[in-house]
């Protein structure tokens, strides 16, 4: 099911419009594959913030066992990885250095398990009445989708590179593979895969948060497209989710105040003030400011102009 469509960008560098280009062929191969899956949720252009950290996945997999990260990456020419995974590109005859991927999808995912961890008694515990461990015990698999013109040296490259690099149109052979979906006669004949999966109930939890960071409300199975110039609308987004303690987590014992630096929230339990002028949830811009009327609080947005009520 697709949650999120690739957001198209007023690309204007051939540069850029090769990197849009690339991320709508990978969404393309996605939304032909999983557009109707039961099992597997797809959100392109997932932006979110947590601890003051902003990151952008590309294309961002929720299915029964766990989670796929996926990054799109144009490259034109010849692509080679050395030994110490430092990865190098020819373009017209010459070869220059670039970033790895690989690296940067790892932060990625770095940072959702850190959010998703932090989050995790009230994405999964209300549903099952129990503390939940973690987000730990689930698969967590990167993906590198590069331009079908490329040419891959794999035979210099190291394994562990190597396996996480794919050819856009090879994409979702290596995700069957990665994600070994299962039917219940599978199942049935394969006793020995042990994995701990999602129930549907725990998978529209997973995705109603991961798309509440979006700004949207959280209803699975809605997709999801940004205007270049949106009219501003009012977010409706719950309070819970957007203002919590920086330092514990709290997320409802907390005092409002004001300050030098503005409006914040000040922990019952650990004491910590944390501001409440936070990155939009809807574009992540750091461009907001916080108002007060009467009680409530309400975070705006310049950059895209939609208003979030933070406190009532």
């Amino acid at each position: 099911m697709i949650l999120k469509d690739k957001t198209l960008q007023n690309a204007v560098s051939p540069t850029a419009k090769a990197g849009q280009k690339q991320e709508q062929d990978v969404a393309f191969f996605l939304r032909r594959a999983f557009k109707g899956h039961k099992q597997v949720y797809v959100i392109n252009d997932f932006k979110f913030t947590h601890n003051d950290e902003t990151a952008q996945i590309d294309h961002l997999i929720v299915y029964t066992y766990g989670f796929v990260l996926i990054e799109s990456k144009s490259i034109k020419g010849d692509v080679k990885v050395n030994d110490l995974g430092e990865w190098t590109r020819s373009l017209n005859s010459k070869w220059a250095g670039m970033a790895s991927p690989i690296k940067q999808v790892e932060l990625q995912q770095k940072l959702l398990r850190e959010m998703l961890h932090a989050n995790r008694e009230s994405i999964l515990g209300k549903l099952l009445g129990i503390k939940q461990q973690s987000f730990g015990m689930r698969c967590w698999d990167n993906v590198c989708a590069v331009s079908s013109s490329a040419v891959i040296d794999r035979e210099s490259m190291p394994n562990d590179v190597s396996k996480q690099l794919v050819k856009s149109e090879f994409l979702v052979d290596k995700l069957s593979e990665i994600m070994k979906l299962k039917t219940y006669s599978i199942t049935k004949l394969n006793p020995f895969d042990t994995r701990p999966d999602f129930n549907d109930d725990e998978l529209k939890s997973i995705t109603s948060f991961l798309m509440a960071q979006l700004g949207d409300k959280g209803i699975v199975g809605t997709v999801v497209k940004q205007e270049v110039a949106p009219t501003p609308i009012k977010v409706e987004a719950s309070a819970d989710i957007i203002l919590q303690c920086k330092s514990c987590g709290e997320k409802s014992d907390y005092s409002t105040q004001h300050g030098r630096y503005g409006y914040f929230i000040k922990c019952n339990k650990c004491e910590t003030n944390t501001s409440m002028k936070i990155p939009c949830i809807s574009c992540t811009s750091k461009q907001t400011k916080v108002y007060k009327k009467k009680k409530t609080y309400t975070l705006n947005c310049s950059d895209c102009e939609q208003s979030i009520e933070l406190i009532k």
